[in-house]
């Protein structure tokens, strides 16, 4: 059984943070790395930030030194926390593993920044 929840969206100013959190179940969270991504209105999904079991992490150029992934294994747990927030960061978070290897995703979490 495959097992993604994210939650901690929600709605926030320009300048704002907010910390995602994401559950797994073991057989994803297992793999060689986590990942969150987000699908903006009518553009495709993109990967915003991973880490591997390791805890090595990478960042899309339009986050980076604004978001931090982390995650805790012991949970199966894996976290985002924005900051600087601007309205291009707008849209549904998902994690998923990296690269995915199940066809499966979570309902996501809205993420909307607005004034």
């Amino acid at each position: 059984q495959v097992r993604l929840v994210e939650s901690g969206g929600g709605l926030v100013q320009p300048g704002g943070s907010l910390r995602l959190s994401c559950g797994a179940s073991r057989n994803i969270f297992s793999g060689d790395a986590m990942a969150w991504y987000r699908q903006a209105p009518e553009k495709e999904r993109e990967l915003v930030a991973s880490i591997t079991t390791e805890g090595s992490t990478n960042y899309a150029d339009s986050v980076k030194g604004r978001f931090t992934i982390s995650r805790d294994n012991a949970k199966a747990t894996v976290y985002l926390q924005m900051s600087s927030l601007t309205p291009e960061d707008t849209a549904v978070y998902y994690c998923n593993s990296h690269p995915i290897e199940y066809n499966y995703w979570g309902q996501g979490t809205q993420v909307t920044v607005s004034s």
